[in-house]
């Protein structure tokens, strides 16, 4: 078996971060969440966020925009789905 590997010295919570890859996050969705449970607590976590609808309702152009703030590659050229499922798997 390949020897386990550290995420990085900039990931503060190994544990989480390894789980939440496992669950398919990205590594960069990843690396925010576990370093935001080291700071403040899993718990708190849990209890951050805003309400915002889902992404189906959005307009393309909403989309885009969202997709531009996390450089996604392509996204000009992306269907509504697309971009959708783009947005989800960032």
């Amino acid at each position: 078996m390949p020897a386990e590997k550290k995420p990085g010295p900039s990931v503060k919570d190994d544990e989480l971060y390894e789980k939440l890859r496992e669950e398919g996050n990205s590594k960069e969705k990843s690396a925010r969440i576990a370093n935001a449970a080291a700071a403040k607590g899993r718990s708190a976590v849990g209890r951050k966020g805003g309400s915002s609808p889902a992404y189906e309702e959005w307009t393309v152009e909403e989309l885009r925009e969202r997709a531009a703030e996390l450089d996604v590659e392509g996204r000009s050229s992306m269907r509504k789905d697309e971009l959708v499922e783009a947005l989800r798997e960032h």
